[in-house]
């Protein structure tokens, strides 16, 4: 798999599955915090038997992609994004954004001008705010995301494993993966820097990104979970397609946050759908 030089000389892991000269869209998987490319596994993989492109890549930080010291803010990622773009010399792109991502894809549709995209699809996304304040009632308090940045410094690892029990909806009806699902986040999450681990908390949990909504002018997909306790769908998918012309949102009843495990029938079937007929 090659390697993409970020503008700042951190090294990015791709992955480049499928026909590299298929005339099909070219699929761009961005992964969640705290996983990794691998975890769009499934979609990946049916995806390119499919027939089309299909690119994934470690956000900084995370997976086999370096590791600074700095640089876990949107722009920075959104230029992440967009080097992984020109490095391939990528066209007519559809852009995958789980969770944490909705944030790389809304930042860089405003700092690079959508440049070579034809497509949005947003899943458990945390576009456009995810942080309460006056004027975003919805959101989370401060105290939740300092929290988890404390139960972090404090014990990671058990922070983690906790953690993805409600991702999946351990226990729910509408949610819950294997044993082996629960294991392979983990052992995803533990690739990770612990200094990325813990800015990223920041980025998605208070970056502003409802400026960027107006930039969102290509054909735009959500897809949210209504039982979803990770990333709520009220701050976040209803507000996209409140502002975003022409945005459809599919709200999978009961799912939890992480739909591409728990859904991924679904999610594969709503995708290609999206692609074929946007």
């Amino acid at each position: 798999m090659p390697m993409i030089t970020a503008q700042d000389g951190t090294p990015l892991f791709v992955k480049d599955w499928g026909d590299a000269v298929s005339t099909s869209p070219t699929i761009i998987l961005i992964h969640g915090w705290p996983l990794n490319s691998d975890s769009w596994e499934y979609q990946a993989v049916r995806l390119a038997e499919e027939g089309y492109r299909v690119i994934s890549y470690d956000r900084r930080g995370f997976g086999r992609s370096g590791q600074p010291w700095s640089g876990y803010n949107y722009d920075m990622l959104s230029d992440d994004l967009a080097a992984v773009i020109e490095s391939l010399g990528l066209s007519d792109v559809t852009l995958v954004g789980f969770s944490m991502a909705g944030g790389e894809i809304l930042r860089f549709m405003n700092r690079h001008n959508g440049h070579k995209v034809a497509r949005v699809a947003l899943v458990s996304s945390i576009a456009p705010f995810l942080l309460k304040t006056d004027d975003n009632p919805d959101g989370a308090p401060e105290d939740v995301f300092e929290g988890m940045k404390q139960n972090l410094r404090k014990d990671r690892q058990g922070f983690l494993q906790d953690f993805f029990k409600d991702f999946y909806g351990q226990g729910t009806e509408g949610g819950g993966v294997s044993q082996g699902q629960l294991d392979w986040s983990f052992q995803m999450a533990m690739m990770a820097s612990p200094k990325a681990t813990l800015d990223c908390v920041d980025a998605f949990g208070k970056t502003d990104l409802r400026g960027d909504l107006e930039f969102m002018t290509k054909p735009t997909l959500v897809i949210h979970g209504t039982a979803d306790a990770t990333v709520p769908i009220e701050p976040t998918a209803h507000q996209v397609v409140k502002h975003v012309e022409g945005a459809t949102l599919k709200e999978y009843e009961g799912a939890p946050h992480g739909i591409p495990a728990t859904h991924a029938d679904r999610l594969f079937d709503d995708l290609l759908e999206f692609i074929k007929t946007t």
